[in-house]
């Protein structure tokens, strides 16, 4: 069985507009492309026609990406986290134990994870080792290259 997919509401609906625009418009823009290319002649030595073969490819990949996603999606019911403990979805703040540094993450379903912006993956190590946890635990996180954090968890919000 296929990995279940968490997601927001609205990252369904914006991966799904995407899906629907990839499928219409998309495969349209790359048919018109296609086409003008093979007007060019030869198509041995034609460089527009293999690059618009190759952005088919890539988007046919990433139509299949999402397609997939979406089958395996799980919206998540944002109006049932509470900020008694860490669930997929809750807002932290923690305390590095050892140097007192502070940070703030959102925690949502690996597809959205974005750590430029604070969003963590659940199955990332520091996603991991939070879920389940409240205000004023420690949580020590295992990383990758077998080093350990101890985290303070300050707050949890939605």
């Amino acid at each position: 069985m296929a990995q279940e997919i968490l997601l927001t509401a609205e990252a369904y609906k914006k991966k799904n507009d995407e899906l629907e625009y990839l499928k219409t418009a998309g495969r349209d823009e790359i048919a018109e492309r296609i086409k003008e290319a093979r007007s060019f002649g030869d198509l041995s030595e034609n460089s527009e026609y293999d690059e618009a073969l190759n952005d088919q490819a890539k988007m046919e990949a990433k139509i299949a990406q999402l397609e997939n996603e979406m089958k395996n999606a799980k919206i998540l019911d944002e109006s049932a986290i509470t900020t008694e403990a860490i669930h997929v979805g809750s807002k932290v703040k923690i305390r590095d134990v050892e140097y007192g540094d502070i940070d703030e993450y959102k925690i949502l379903g690996e597809s959205q994870a974005n750590p430029d912006e604070g969003i963590i993956s659940d199955q990332s190590a520091v996603g991991k080792a939070l879920i389940g946890n409240k205000v004023g635990d420690t949580v020590n996180v295992h990383l990758p290259n077998g080093n350990v954090i101890a985290y303070e968890v300050l707050e949890i919000s939605i």
